[in-house]
C-alpha cells in the first residue's frame, strides 16, 4: 500500500500528556497517518482515523513548518518538559526519508532542549539522527517497538512494518554510539523462546505490554479490531490472553535482572 502524503500548517504540535502518557508533560507527532498501518494500531479506532474515511495507512498528513512551532512553543512552555514522540505515530515511518520533519524537530529540541525525549519507533532509521540524539545526551531515550523475534509473525501482524532483523541491528548501532536505548516487546506478539537472548547484547532495558495493560481501556479498543482472526489463522489464541505477558517475562526473568525490566506504562515513563 502507497501512502499519500498531504501537506498541512499545524496550530500546535505540542499536546497535553494525558492518560497512558500522564507522567509526560506533553506527546509530539510530527505526522498524523501512519504507513506502517500495523493491524493492532488502537489509532485505527480512534476519531483521526475513523472520521478521515479513509483506509489506515493509506494516508500521511506532513506537518509543515514544525521546528519553527516547536521553537515557539517550547520557549513558552512550563518545565519541567517531557516529551513522548509519538504516541499516535511512528516519527520514522516512510515518509520521514524524504520530508525529514522527525530531523528537523529534533534540531530544534538540540537548540531548545526538554527535560526529557522519549523516541518512540519502529524504523531502523532512527540511526540517521545518531548526531542529534548523543547531543539531547540523558535527556533522551529511543525506544525501539520489537513485539517479536519472529520475521513470520511480524509480516502476519504488520507487514508493511521494517523487518525484525533491521530493528536489532539498529539497537546494536544505537547503543554502540552511546544514545540511551530500550527495547519495547509492545504489543506483545508471539515468540520464540530465544527472544531474550537476541536482545540481551543489544539493550540494557526492555518494556513488555500488551493490549490489555497498553491500549487504555483494559483491551476493549483493541478487541474492536478484530485480532481474535489473526490470532485463529496462527492457531495461537493462547498469546492474544491477559496472561500472555506473565510467561514472557518469566523468560526474560531469566537473562534480565529485575531492575532492566518494565511493564506496561512504567517501561514508557520519562
Amino acid at each position: 500500500m502507497k501512502s499519500e502524503l498531504l501537506y498541512k500548517q499545524p496550530k500546535t504540535l505540542l499536546n497535553k500528556g494525558t492518560g497512558f502518557l500522564s507522567g509526560y508533560s506533553h506527546s509530539l507527532n510530527p505526522y498524523t497517518g501512519c504507513a506502517f498501518a500495523c493491524s493492532y494500531c488502537y489509532v485505527r479506532g480512534m476519531p483521526v482515523s475513523i472520521f478521515r474515511g479513509q483506509e489506515w495507512g493509506s494516508w500521511v498528513d506532513v506537518k509543515l513548518n514544525a521546528a519553527e512551532l516547536l521553537k515557539k512553543e517550547l520557549r513558552k512552555a512550563k518545565g519541567p518538559v517531557t516529551i513522548f514522540m509519538s504516541s499516535s505515530t511512528d516519527p520514522y515511518q516512510p515518509a520521514e526519508y524524504k520530508e525529514q520533519v522527525t530531523r528537523s524537530l529534533l534540531e530544534a529540541m538540540a537548540e531548545e532542549p526538554p527535560d526529557f525525549l522519549l523516541v518512540q519507533t519502529r524504523s531502523p532509521l532512527v540511526t540517521r539522527d545518531i548526531d542529534l540524539l548523543l547531543r539531547l545526551g540523558s535527556r533522551v531515550r529511543v525506544s525501539m517497538t520489537v513485539e517479536t523475534d519472529l520475521e513470520a509473525i511480524r509480516k502476519h501482524f504488520s507487514p508493511m512494518a521494517p523487518p525484525i532483523q533491521a530493528r536489532l541491528k539498529a539497537l546494536k548501532l544505537l547503543k554502540e554510539a552511546g544514545v540511551p536505548t530500550q527495547a519495547a516487546v509492545a504489543p506483545l506478539l508471539p515468540s520464540s523462546e530465544a527472544f531474550a537472548d537476541k536482545l540481551a547484547p543489544l539493550v540494557d532495558r526492555v518494556c513488555i505490554d500488551d493490549y490489555f495493560m497498553g491500549d487504555g481501556s483494559g483491551g476493549k479498543r483493541t478487541k474492536r479490531l478484530g485480532l481474535e482472526t489473526l490470532y485463529a489463522q496462527l492457531g495461537a489464541e493462547e498469546w492474544n490472553e491477559p496472561s500472555a505477558y506473565e510467561t514472557v517475562y518469566r523468560q526474560f526473568r531469566e537473562v534480565f535482572a529485575e531492575e532492566q525490566l518494565f511493564i506496561s506504562q512504567a517501561g514508557f515513563e520519562p
